[in-house]
């Protein structure tokens, strides 16, 4: 079965057709820039329009096909599936109508993706669509994990709670971690989804049951641009002593904070050869960025009760060696030791690299996610029964 995926960020469109038996991309692109000056195109709409006309689809009588293989489904990442979309979901005039009560959870990201998704729906594309929802793996989460400690009317009738983020890449490096092992003991795995954006899940034999990001994509870890777990009054008090709006706060805490609130830069590979340089805010930004890791990881810890493996992916995940290194050094207490030659150059076998000192306790590894099979295969699961 071949799978069409649109994966949708705020200024992004991804598309790749997957043939999930192999797990080959038979044609993949990427859209970038969306809506900004100089970028690939003016909006969302027209950069689903774009996508499908690689696709070969050129009006809604014609049978969708790519170079030849008939695509038999089309699948679409929604980052923000509230509580009521537990899993890949067939699209129907139904959910189409719960998906738009949704766009204030997530209004950077679940908009474009509808977009990109009802034009598809109005061209009549004869083929299922399928939603996948970064927020389902999450939807495990026992109420001691995604509540917080306010007012259940406020949870209730505005859903204020803790959803959780990249759920789709966490849950793929898990179970390929669990499948590289084989274990016969419950696994008890802590994943960290390291890019621009980064999150950390704790999972027991690939359920999850907990995680870093909450109602939003900005609790939790330092990101590129995000500022993670800080205390809640700080924009109370911006806003009152400096005139600052809820846009603006909004805007700086999204947009200007993490990294490049810290050292003025987003990208990792230029911090670290800063910091190698003896640039002081590039070393002060890396070691609270490890610090706020560290901390996370211990009360995960906590949590399982033990761990059997830690896993690194995503961008800075798979390919930062230093920022591996610096975050597991001081963690040989809890059975975290790597090889550092293996840090240095992971051997990766299907997707996995063991980059363990040998006698460790906890395997460490680094395991490449790939959300647009992840997405491919969900969506082959629902359109095959």
């Amino acid at each position: 079965m071949n799978v069409f995926v649109f994966n949708v960020g705020s200024t992004t469109l991804k598309y790749a057709c997957i043939d999930v038996a192999s797990g080959d991309r038979l044609y993949q692109g990427l859209i970038d820039r969306i809506g900004q000056t100089g970028g690939e195109a003016p909006d969302h709409l027209t950069a689903a329009h774009m996508a499908l006309e690689h696709a070969g689809l050129r009006k809604p009588a014609d049978e969708l096909r790519l170079d030849g293989p008939v695509i038999s489904a089309i699948a679409h990442r929604i980052v923000q599936g509230g509580s009521q979309f537990h899993g890949p979901t067939l699209v129907d005039a139904t959910v189409l109508s719960n998906l738009a009560k949704l766009d204030a959870l997530a209004p950077l990201h679940n908009p474009p993706a509808r977009c990109v998704l009802e034009t598809v729906v109005a061209m009549k594309v004869p083929v299922p669509q399928v939603l996948v929802f970064d927020t389902a793996y999450f939807s495990t989460l026992e109420p001691v994990a995604y509540r917080y400690a306010i007012p259940a009317e406020i949870y209730h009738d505005h859903g204020v709670r803790r959803y959780g983020f990249h759920g789709t890449s966490h849950r793929y490096v898990t179970d390929a971690a669990i499948t590289h092992l084989k274990g016969t003991a419950p696994m008890r795995i802590i994943s960290l989804h390291l890019g621009g954006g980064a999150s950390a899940t704790a999972s027991i034999d690939g359920v999850a049951v907990d995680t870093s990001m909450g109602m939003t994509p900005l609790e939790g870890l330092v990101m590129a641009t995000r500022c993670g777990d800080m205390d809640p009054s700080v924009p109370l008090h911006l806003m009152r002593t400096t005139g600052m709006s809820v846009d603006d706060v909004d805007h700086l805490l999204n947009k200007r904070s993490g990294l490049v609130g810290l050292c003025g830069e987003p990208d990792m590979r230029a911090i670290l050869a800063r910091m190698d340089a003896g640039d002081e805010s590039a070393s002060l930004a890396i070691a609270i960025y490890v610090r706020r890791l560290q901390k996370m990881i211990g009360s995960y810890f906590a949590i399982l009760g033990g761990l059997d493996a830690l896993i690194f992916t995503a961008g800075v995940g798979e390919h930062a060696a230093e920022i591996r290194r610096l975050v597991t050094e001081p963690l040989r207490h809890l059975g975290i030791a790597l090889d550092p030659a293996h840090n240095q150059s992971p051997e990766l076998s299907q997707g996995v690299a063991d980059i363990s000192r040998v006698g460790a306790r906890v395997r460490t590894m680094v395991v490449a996610t790939d959300e647009e099979l992840a997405i491919a295969r969900q969506t082959a699961d629902i359109v095959s029964v």
